[in-house]
């Protein structure tokens, strides 16, 4: 209430105020960096636990690869439709490109994407603990595989160090829970910033594309992710959407998938899904399945195009959608990377359309607001899938979570959400909570 309270006085400062509004965007930038310091912690702590917890390497294969494969899937899905819905609307036509546009166009093609080989070789960090000072995801997550399969292979010797970890996710998780108290703060900062720098005059020329992209990102979850999910799961899209409310609406008061990336793991926990599933799938979904972003560059390429006169031929659609599978693959969850993906998309198929990506960017915050609830969605989604594929996840648990009965915990957003979990030496216990682990604690400890 704190949050929509915030949201709402950010909007009416924003109108009311812009030149102050403005200055209040550091409040935003602040917060998110918050959730961003803690990311890294949460995945390693995750990773490890779930991992090291396996008896068998292989499942752990299972799951990624699975995930994998319906990444690209869907990512591809994702493009396909944005194309569809881009030359059904035709938006774009009548647009006139400003000389402050084209500059703007230009500064985001200068900072665009990487080649693959470049995006593969800095998955590898350059010592072991630097995927955590330098706050990279696909470094921390490979780092806690080492870990893990580590640990996994040391047997019983290595359970002290995943009691030691299990400790370190409960200071995680309670740091984490502190920050969140900052949250309307931010929302309020980041609100009040973004209504103040673009007011509604620049909004009204540019309300196809935007109105076009959230109806499109909205039947994408509701249609293609609820009937698959509904088919796969037997889980209903609307009552996983209701259980993530919170989550989704810190997605829309900071525009920024990652901000709610913490949280999405320990939920996915706590619903009833495995650690290993969580663990691999959400921190990977969020650099390998972006839906919203893969939406948006389509759609985005087709209006640039529209709007400078120089519409794409079906085979530069088609060659287009070939790269944008693999280009959006490195478009982190955060705010401003589509469209650094999508310049960098134009450069190298049409370079005479990257001037063109400068008559979005005054309205790429907003459609940024859609890309990452999308993706968040998508993550979820992906999630229970995967835990239903490799039988991961306790449905009844899930009905419980799901119906209200299990509610999750606000105040540690920990201590009930992996108490499902019951695999050998489980280290979210508490050291020498015996009990817990033998139902008939007599004579003396083994």
């Amino acid at each position: 209430m704190a949050v929509i309270a915030a949201v709402l006085a950010g909007v009416v400062l924003g109108f009311a105020a812009p030149g102050v509004a403005r200055e209040l965007k550091p409040l935003g930038t602040g917060f998110v960096d918050l959730i961003k310091m803690m990311i890294s912690p949460v995945i390693f702590c995750t990773i490890v636990l779930g991992i090291g917890s396996v008896r068998k390497a292989a499942k752990v294969g299972a799951v990624g690869g699975l995930a994998l494969g319906y990444f690209l899937v869907m990512s591809t899905v994702a493009l396909a439709i944005g194309l569809v819905v881009g030359n059904v609307l035709d938006p774009g036509s009548g647009l006139r490109l400003t000389e402050e546009a084209r500059g703007a166009g230009a500064a985001q093609a200068g900072g665009a994407g990487e080649g693959t080989v470049d995006f593969l070789l800095d998955v590898i960090p350059t010592t072991l603990v630097s995927a955590f000072t330098e706050g990279e995801v696909l470094q921390t997550l490979l780092v806690a595989l080492l870990v893990g399969f580590a640990l996994q292979a040391m047997g019983r010797s290595g359970e002290p160090v995943l009691r030691g970890i299990g400790h370190i996710q409960r200071l995680v998780f309670r740091v984490l829970a502190m920050i969140m108290w900052v949250a309307p703060a931010g929302a309020f900062g980041a609100i009040a910033a973004v209504v103040g720098e673009t007011g509604v005059d620049a909004l009204t020329s540019l309300a196809v594309i935007m109105i076009g992209f959230y109806v499109t990102c909205l039947l994408f979850v509701l249609v293609v992710l609820g009937a698959l999910l509904k088919l796969v799961a037997g889980v209903n899209i609307l009552t996983l959407l209701r259980y993530l409310g919170r989550e989704f609406l810190l997605i829309l008061s900071t525009s920024s998938s990652e901000s709610a990336l913490p949280r999405l793991i320990a939920k996915m926990g706590h619903l009833g899904v495995s650690r290993p599933v969580v663990g691999i799938t959400v921190p990977t979904g969020y650099s390998f399945n972006l839906d919203g972003t893969a939406i948006y560059l389509t759609m985005a390429s087709l209006f640039v195009a529209e709007a400078m006169g120089d519409p794409l031929s079906v085979g530069q659609q088609i060659s287009l959608l070939v790269f944008m599978v693999i280009a959006s693959k490195g478009a982190a969850g955060v705010t401003g990377a589509g469209l650094a993906t999508l310049a960098g998309g134009l450069q190298s198929h049409r370079p005479e359309l990257v001037d063109g990506v400068g008559l979005i960017v005054g309205i790429d915050r907003f459609m940024s607001e859609a890309r990452a609830l999308t993706n968040f969605a998508g993550n979820a989604v992906a999630t229970v899938l995967v835990g239903t594929w490799t039988r991961e996840i306790d449905k009844e648990r899930v009905g419980e979570v799901l119906a209200g009965r299990l509610p999750f915990d606000e105040r540690t957003l920990l201590d009930d959400a992996h108490s499902h979990d019951t695999g050998p030496g489980a280290p979210d216990r508490a050291a020498g909570d015996e009990t817990a682990r033998d139902p008939a604690p007599t004579g003396p400890a083994t």
